[in-house]
């Protein structure tokens, strides 16, 4: 859970070197400089990317993801103050890695976000898609909220907030150094995972002193359909690495078409259908792939075509944006395919749905079908419907094509549970529940290793995130004792100072999270957005340094007016 912020005042919790509350160290500087990194997200747990870099004077996030899961829009407090952020670099675009940046925007951040080409595109639609789904689901919140007579309800943040952070993004190709700034450049890296995912280089140098650092971001398995490999990188100081698969590995590469089609044919054949939560941007694509080979294939008895439903706004435009990315994104298998004209990801029976009405339409239809909606850990959208019309009916097939982190709807169906409550109503889970074997955009605990060793000398330090924390223990453990790396897995909160080659603060260690009463959580999120308010005033005071004496007075006086109002001690 993030850690709220609440002023930066010393209490009996502070060290000499560390303001309580904050999250960040005090800045200890050597011979005048200062180069440490924080951890604020995806330490011992798998979503919630954001990373954070003092070097030459700036303030940079690497990544600044959602933390998903139950209530994920309740538990999303910044970790530093947005209006002190100089840059963003952004590994890909999936929400648990860019989903907070419009908050981010809303509370003041006016710097750049550097990202690839596609990752930019591919943000375009899915903050946008984020910020709708908050205002629609607050809206709902807000008026069962006044029948029960409790606190209204605000979304995270708006579309207004989404396109103002959008404007803030600089794109670039791959394997081009860029100049940030004196002090700073930065290199993206296909890392495999996703369209224009990146593993980031970073050189960080001042006063001669040089460090450079190499975040994976999400590192992709191989042969997946449509995109490249991960490439790899030489050298490295230190290294932030995921571990999201560190504890296993995947099955030997199956022949992903011929086990879908199996499944479609005994669903199709129980007179049932096949629902695939799926999410929207990269596994949705694949899945069009893979039934694109089936029907070329020939492999479901006596069809030529079976009806196929896209469930999702987002998905759809995120197929556009894959049809519109080939060249430097897709693998050589995919562009043969478009060199002589056939789309990848189309095929006949392709049906599309993008208004309410058109989903609604979908569980009308007599007919047996395919059914890929979003989200794909079933905590929102239109999933959850087709869910609730399809689970209860052992005929049917739920199909998992992806991760399902701890405390979600699709883990909670996987891990088989007999019943679930959607929409206020007890649905029976009879439907077959199937995991489509091998199918991950992630590098299993082999590829990882593939990865890291690819260095032609080990890193000074390898710091394991981005796993379950089970997981990111167990993969540092591996890497320490069976390769011999300096490895760890950072606590929340963090902070290593590159300079000293050590850590200024262990950071708050993983502990079993509990359950929190409802009236707890409500006044603590209403608490947050005053917090919010406060990071943002903070921002507006910086940015009218500068100002004229006049108008700087004016502003003072009116928040010296409101402080007199509201000062209760």
């Amino acid at each position: 859970m993030w850690l709220k912020i609440r002023g930066c005042k010393l209490s009996r919790r502070a060290t000499p070197d560390r303001v309580s509350g904050c999250g960040i160290p005090v800045a200890t500087e050597r011979n005048g400089i200062n180069m440490r990194l924080h951890f604020f997200g995806a330490t011992h747990e798998v979503t919630g990317s954001c990373y954070y870099i003092e070097s030459s004077g700036k303030k940079i996030l690497v990544d600044c993801g959602m933390l998903q899961g139950p209530d994920e829009y309740d538990e999303q407090a910044m970790p530093v103050n947005p209006a002190d952020v100089d840059y963003v670099f952004l590994t890909h675009a999936h929400i648990d890695h860019s989903g907070r940046l419009p908050l981010l925007s809303k509370m003041g951040f006016r710097g750049t976000v550097y990202c690839t080409y596609a990752t930019g595109e591919l943000c375009g639609i899915m903050l946008l898609d984020s910020a709708h789904i908050q205002e629609f689901e607050a809206e709902w919140k807000k008026r069962k909220n006044k029948r029960a007579g409790e606190d209204s309800a605000e979304p995270l943040y708006t579309t207004e907030d989404a396109e103002n952070v959008l404007k803030l993004f600089k794109t670039y190709g791959y394997a081009n150094r860029i100049q940030v700034c004196e002090g700073i450049d930065i290199r993206f890296v296909d890392a495999g995972h996703l369209l224009g995912s990146s593993s980031i280089e970073i050189w960080l140098e001042e006063a001669g002193i040089t460090k450079k650092l190499v975040f994976s971001g999400d590192i992709g398995n191989l042969n997946q359909p449509l995109i490249r490999d991960p490439s790899y990188i030489a050298e490295a100081d230190y290294v932030i690495m995921e571990s999201t698969y560190g504890d296993r590995n995947h099955n030997p590469p199956p022949d992903y078409a011929l086990n879908f089609a199996q499944i479609i044919q005994r669903t199709f054949d129980r007179g049932g259908n096949v629902v695939i939560p799926s999410f929207a941007v990269g596994r949705t694509q694949e899945i069009l792939y893979f039934i694109r080979d089936i029907l070329n294939r020939g492999l479901i008895e006596g069809r030529t075509e079976i009806p196929v439903y896209v469930d999702s706004p987002l998905a759809v435009k995120a197929t556009n944006i894959f049809n519109e990315n080939t060249t430097g994104y897709f693998d050589d298998e995919a562009l043969s395919l478009v060199r002589k004209g056939i789309n990848p990801i189309s095929f006949n029976g392709l049906k599309i749905s993008v208004t309410s009405d058109d989903s609604k339409a979908i569980n009308f239809d007599p007919r047996s079908k395919v059914i890929v909606s979003a989200s794909g850990m079933c905590e929102a959208g239109r999933i959850r419907h087709h869910l609730k019309h399809n689970l209860w009916r052992q005929e049917c097939t739920v199909v998992f094509v992806g991760y399902q982190a701890e405390g979600t709807l699709g883990r909670i169906l996987k891990d088989g549970v007999k019943t679930v409550k959607l929409f206020g109503e007890t649905i029976s889970v009879k439907a077959e529940i199937v995991e489509l074997e091998g199918v991950s955009a992630h590098a299993d605990k082999e590829g990882l290793i593939r990865w890291i060793k690819a260095f032609e000398k080990k890193p000074g330090k390898v710091f394991v995130v981005h796993g379950e924390s089970s997981v990111c223990d167990s993969f540092a453990s591996l890497l320490r004792d069976g390769f011999n790396y300096s490895a760890t897995a950072p606590n929340f909160e963090s902070c290593y100072d590159l300079l000293a080659d050590s850590f200024v603060y262990s950071g708050t260690a993983p502990s079993p999270k509990t359950a929190q009463k409802r009236e707890d959580k409500r006044g603590a999120t209403v608490y947050r957005r005053l917090e919010e308010a406060g990071q943002r005033l903070i921002g507006v005071i910086k940015r009218n340094r500068g100002g004229a004496n006049k108008d700087i007075a004016k502003f003072a006086d009116q928040i010296n007016d409101l402080c007199d109002k509201w000062d209760r001690n």
